[in-house]
């Protein structure tokens, strides 16, 4: 099973850290690329939007679901 890698984001003006398998950082990177974002503004548009679900897991399903639609 991979290792986790931790990144520091900055969200609403707040630092923070989020691990996730590096697989899903390679999908996040290239949403972003995709839709002309940075990373940290990605997880600030899935951040928003993801309810009570937590950040981390609203990351790698909204890379699963990007994943898929390509």
């Amino acid at each position: 099973m991979p290792r986790l890698r931790k990144r520091s984001i900055l969200l609403s003006g707040h630092a923070t850290s989020m691990a996730l398998e590096p697989e899903f950082w390679a999908v996040l990177d290239e949403m972003a690329l995709v839709r002309g974002v940075s990373l940290a503004g990605l997880i600030a548009q899935i951040d928003e939007g993801r309810a009570d679900r937590a950040l981390a897991s609203a990351c790698r399903v909204a890379a699963l679901a990007f994943a898929k639609a390509s």
